[in-house]
Formats: structure tokens, C-alpha cells, sequence
């Protein structure tokens, strides 16, 4: 015996922030919406993201945040739904929150209540859960898409996309999103791991090595940007904010500048010292400035020790210039195990821009972290998913 068909106005594959949101949305709008998502507990990057309290959005965010090979497309939904509106949800659902740096927006408890928010406002809207459903099957029909899974058959004019991208596995990230574009024939750009941790094979791994769980206030970047906050050193490389954020401008093979003393002339500061206390050792010197461990590695790494009084203003500049503009080459990134989104996915050359429809598939859409737009850490990529997932409700 088959399994009976379901007649919705939406159906949305993917309850993650977009795919709950947009449900929601809809609901809200009179319609019959079906949420459906292959796994049981859902919004699990929600629940992770922020140290477990969510930075849900970002009072800053701006088209200058985000990331795209069409950085104009993000820019209609962000303008239709700032982070002041989903400010006035969280508000009107009572959770407290507060900013913790640079408009970055947290849960002052827990990214539960996000979680419960998103689904306590589906449920008043009357969405229907299909939560571990195992799609099988999703076909265009003339009036529509029939979306079969292990347990339902749905029929709906509107589907909408929102499974998110390959970022961090053991919570339930697939690639189905990009499958579902590949049968509808869409341009993708390639997806790669973003705001990740870099990692090093070379004599750079053991420097870090030694220096694991160390943190310094660095800036690094090259060309096409710069990050100016918290830098860590681990195992396996480099991680802390300004070296995710620079993770998604990295591309393979090509150098890092870093520099670990952004408010100070170091060339100044150690010709300065030289006059002033000429006997005490260049790491002494040094560790008035970076952490006295790093202070030791670098001089023994770059082979620059003693006394400054016996040391050339040649060679401290060269020290400074380590510090102030030193070349490291990552050998590629932690991946996706650890990334905190996904670069690239679905062309935004395919969609509109104002609801995030397939131009050649009407009755399609394609929201949140599945599309090639990807934010800067700090909330930016959740205004992201609530942004597209309104502007595609508010079409419905």
C-alpha cells in the first residue's frame, strides 16, 4: 500500500535557522507549510553556535559583511529584515540577550531559547513537523514538486531549500541542498570550508605546537582583507577570531602577513629599549609587549638573541619586522569538521535576488547558508538566514 499524499501550500526541506524561520513565517501568512528535515532534533547548529548561547544576529550587519562572487545580491533581503526585527521577536518572546563586542548579540542563558523561540512560533503559525524524514525522491510536476520520503508523499506549488552547507558533519550537515541544485540544473560555485582554523605542516606546526592554547591580539590578512582581533595558537596551527575570519579570503598555497603587536611600532619600541636598558635581553624586551613564551620563540625561531646592546639596529629591525609583517603559509584548513559555515553553493546568478526564487524554476527557492553568500563571524550569517528566509516568505 503507498503512502497517502499530503497537499501543501510550502513545504521547506531543512529545519535549521532558515528553514524554521521561514516556516514560520509563512505559517503566520495563513498557509499550510511542512517542515520537513531528515533528522528527529533539529536547529543543532543553532544550539552549538556562540559557545552554546547563540550570537543570533549582529547590529551592524551590512552587504559589507558578507561574502559572495555577487556581493550586490545579498543586499535586497538584508534591507527588507534588519537585525532591529528579529531583535523585536527575541524581545517579544522574552529572552534576555546582551552584546558582548562590535554589535555581536547573546543569549544571556542559553541558544535553547532560539531553538524554542523559532519552533513555538511555528507552531502557533500551524506548521507541520516531518522531522526524520529520509527524502527520496523530489519531482517537478506541472502544477508543482511531489516530494516523497521514507514516510510521506507532499505535494506543493512552492518548496523551499534551507539544508544549510557541509559545515560540521556529526550534527547533521549533508550536501543535499547542492543535489537538489545539480537536478534542477543550477551553476554552483564550489563550496569550501569557511571561518575555519589553519593549519600547518611545516616548521610552523612545531612553533605552534609549543605554543598551543596561547593567545595573543593580532592582526593577519593579505590582499583582499584584515582581521584585527584575537589570534590563537593550537596543535595543529592557528585559530581565535582574526584567523577564522581570514580563513574564508585564504586560498591555498598563498601567504598570511601577521602581526603580533598591531598598536605598536616595534622597530621604534626596540631601538628605544636599546638606548634605554641596553644590557637586558632582546626576549626581556620583547615580552613587554607579546607573552613572554612567544617573546622566547620567536628569537629562537629567527635566531635573534642576546642583549640589544649587542645587537645591530639591522637585526632588530629585522626582529620587528617578524613581528610586525611575519610570512606564514598555511598548508590548507581544519575542514569541514570544524568550519563554522560553508563558502560557495547555489549561484546567486540563478535566483532572484528580491525573494530567492529559481529564475528557471518557478516555485523554487533556495535560502540560507545553501546559497553563495556567507557572512563574517559575529552573527552575521544568522541575519543571513533570517533575512533570505523572509524576503521568499513575504512572496509566498
Amino acid at each position: 500500500m503507498g503512502l497517502r499524499a499530503l497537499d501543501k501550500d510550502v513545504a521547506i526541506i531543512g529545519a535549521g535557522a532558515a528553514g524554521l524561520f521561514c516556516a514560520g513565517l509563512a505559517g503566520a501568512r495563513g498557509l499550510d507549510v511542512a517542515l520537513i528535515d531528515h533528522r528527529l532534533k533539529v536547529g543543532e547548529k543553532i544550539r552549538i553556535s556562540g559557545g552554546g548561547r547563540c550570537n543570533f544576529t549582529n547590529l551592524y550587519s551590512g552587504p559589507e559583511n558578507f561574502l559572495s562572487d555577487n556581493p550586490h545580491f545579498a543586499k535586497s533581503a538584508l534591507a527588507g529584515y534588519s537585525p532591529y526585527d528579529f531583535i523585536d521577536l527575541v524581545s517579544a518572546h522574552k529572552i534576555a540577550f546582551h552584546e558582548k563586542k562590535d554589535g555581536q548579540l547573546f543569549c544571556d542563558e542559553s541558544a535553547q531559547q532560539i531553538i524554542d523561540m523559532l519552533l513555538d512560533e511555528c507552531d502557533r503559525a500551524g506548521v507541520q513537523r516531518y522531522f526524520g524524514h529520509e527524502i527520496t525522491a523530489i519531482q517537478k510536476t506541472e502544477s508543482g514538486f511531489v516530494i516523497s520520503t521514507n514516510k510521506a508523499v507532499i505535494k506543493t506549488p512552492r518548496l523551499v531549500i534551507a539544508t544549510g552547507g557541509l559545515s560540521i558533519p556529526k550534527i547533521g550537515a549533508t550536501g543535499f541542498g547542492y543535489q537538489i541544485a545539480e537536478q534542477f540544473g543550477l551553476p554552483m560555485i564550489a563550496p569550501r570550508a569557511g571561518l575555519v582554523p589553519l593549519t600547518f605542516t611545516d616548521q610552523m606546526k612545531q612553533l605552534c605546537g609549543g605554543l598551543s592554547g596561547l593567545s595573543v591580539s593580532a592582526s593577519i590578512g593579505n590582499k583582499a582583507a584584515r582581521f584585527a582581533e584575537g589570534l590563537l595558537f593550537t596543535h595543529r596551527g592557528l585559530s581565535g577570531p582574526s584567523v577564522l575570519q581570514i580563513s574564508s579570503y585564504w586560498a591555498e598555497g598563498t601567504p598570511l602577513s601577521v602581526n603580533m603587536a598591531p598598536s605598536n611600532n616595534m622597530d621604534a619600541y626596540l631601538r628605544d629599549e636599546k638606548k634605554q636598558a641596553p644590557r637586558q635581553e632582546l626576549s626581556t624586551a620583547l615580552a613587554k609587549i607579546l607573552p613572554k613564551r612567544l617573546a622566547q620563540a620567536l628569537c629562537e625561531l629567527h635566531q635573534i638573541e642576546g642583549r640589544l646592546a649587542d645587537l645591530s639596529d639591522k637585526k632588530l629591525s629585522a626582529m620587528a619586522g617578524f613581528i610586525q609583517d611575519w610570512q606564514v603559509r598555511p598548508s590548507g584548513t581544519e575542514g569541514y569538521r570544524t568550519a563554522e559555515v560553508t563558502l560557495g553553493g547555489v549561484d546567486t546568478k540563478a535566483l532572484s535576488s528580491q525573494d530567492m526564487q529559481v529564475k528557471s524554476v518557478p516555485g523554487l527557492y533556495f535560502i540560507g547558508e545553501v546559497v553563495d553568500v556567507t557572512g563574517h563571524l559575529g552573527g552575521h550569517n544568522f541575519q543571513w538566514a533570517w533575512a533570505s528566509a523572509q524576503a521568499a516568505a513575504k512572496s509566498f
